[in-house]
């Protein structure tokens, strides 16, 4: 029996870009030569990941592969529902390579789902994060077919409260970074072990027992091999990837389940941020495959096969890409991507504090309309995303015979169609690329503002 287990995965995710008035992707002059930024990146990466090539020692091509078929991953759902019409055979790639994990991985599938428009969960009201979860997991379903067995919450930001409505809605699993984990102890016995300094052991899973009684599993990656992925320079050499990742197992560990060394980056890091980069990834891959000692996996089949000896409690409010928790997305914490030293985001706050005040008064607006026409006007609001993957006459009309009070005219359904977008934009102006950057004036939140103002 395998005893040594290894998950790469991949969250590949570009913020919505459309004009909210046209539902186009205008021209975009800092993604040049190409239209816009999803072109460019799809170009440089997801279309290089669904055909990367492996070579030999002289440079020349011996094989070519998918990668989505051999590694963990979740697409964002407006970045997916991008690429299905721009570059249908990407989409058929991905979608194809999740059916192939079902078939290859005991019947789970690659793919993982996300919270709707990466939104920074614990800063939302509990009703955006349900509907964020609905909405993911509906549109994973629409695109793979089957129900999501993990969800990525964006930045990997969380609270329990993001994590109770997952187990409810039947998600077993999500990934965190080792720095979010505080502290640890064998299923339900013996003194709980501090590892708020990220010193937790990454090779097994860990049960999260919630408020509720509910539970949840939690996978928290490898973090020095995942840093030196993104930020190092393990890309450069396929082969030195797949020996790193070789290398990471401890020989001492006598308690827990079979190992799994599992990394997670951002998707792009293959082909966008590193040149090459999925070229390394496809050569990784297939020489772990060539060691009999290890065995590649995904998360749900894991899961499966190996229940958590291991119990957890997190630190609240932190996610994998801010020091300060989640203050990257309301304050100015110091967490930066630009180069002027003179810039400060003193704006994220008011940014924020805006968009709250916005969202208190879209809600009784909402409130005070929509009652009249529907019957549960927030109930039809998280069953609304059949009617944005679909919006066919037939679907409207089903999604109106389920929620409408009555028979309604044409006015009503257009009034209530009008508040229904009002609150989708009302989601979308939260997106987490708004604040992460450093200019008030970049297209991320610009394009924040554009969906406030829709």
């Amino acid at each position: 029996m395998t005893k040594k287990y290894i998950c790469l995965h991949g969250h590949f995710y570009q913020p919505p870009r459309e004009n909210p008035w046209l539902e186009r992707i205008e021209i975009q002059e800092s993604a040049y030569p190409y239209h816009d930024w999803n072109e460019r990146v799809n170009a440089e990466c997801y279309a290089p990941n669904a055909v990367s090539r492996i070579l030999d020692g002289n440079g020349r091509i011996i094989r070519i592969v998918n990668n989505y078929e051999k590694m963990s991953f979740n697409f964002g759902p407006t970045l997916l529902n991008w690429i299905q019409w721009h570059s249908p055979q990407v989409y058929k790639a991905i979608t194809g390579a999740d059916k192939l994990g079902v078939e290859r991985y005991s019947g789970h599938g690659n793919a993982i789902a996300q919270a709707y428009n990466h939104i920074i969960m614990p800063l939302a009201n509990r009703r955006d994060k349900v509907t964020q979860i609905i909405w993911g997991m509906r549109d994973f379903k629409w695109r793979f077919g089957r129900d999501p067995e993990g969800m990525w919450l964006p930045e990997t930001a969380v609270d329990v409260e993001t994590l109770e409505i997952l187990s409810e809605k039947g998600i077993k699993f999500t990934i965190l970074s080792p720095r979010q984990a505080k502290r640890i102890r064998p299923n339900g016995r013996g003194k709980w072990t501090d590892v708020s300094d990220g010193s937790i052991e990454t090779t097994m899973p860990y049960l999260l027992g919630l408020p509720s009684g509910g539970e949840i599993n939690i996978f928290f990656y490898n973090g020095e091999i995942s840093h030196e992925i993104a930020f190092g320079g393990l890309l450069d050499s396929g082969k030195d990837f797949a020996e790193r990742l070789l290398s990471a197992f401890p020989e001492d560990r006598e308690d827990g389940p079979p190992q799994i060394v599992h990394i997670a980056t951002d998707g792009e890091t293959y082909g966008h941020h590193h040149k090459f980069g999925d070229m390394a990834l496809a050569y990784a891959i297939d020489y772990v495959e060539q060691n009999s000692s290890v065995k590649l996996i995904n998360y749900g089949e894991y899961l499966s096969l190996h229940n958590p000896t291991h119990e957890v409690q997190i630190i609240e409010n932190t996610s994998w890409s801010c020091s300060h928790g989640i203050e990257r997305w309301r304050s100015d914490c110091g967490c930066r991507i630009g180069t002027d030293r003179e810039w400060t985001q003193a704006w994220r706050a008011p940014l924020r504090e805006s968009l709250d005040w916005l969202r208190y008064r879209l809600i009784k607006i909402f409130e005070k309309y929509a009652s009249g026409i529907l019957k549960n006007p927030w109930k039809a609001r998280n069953e609304y995303i059949d009617v944005v993957l679909d919006r066919s006459e037939a679907t409207k009309k089903i999604f109106f015979r389920g929620h409408a009070v009555k028979g309604l005219n044409s006015k009503e359904r257009a009034t209530a169609l009008r508040l229904l977008e009002m609150q989708r934009n009302a989601m979308l102006m939260y997106t987490s690329c708004g604040w992460f950057f450093d200019e008030l004036s970049g297209i991320e939140t610009v394009q924040v503002l554009r969906y406030r103002s829709e």
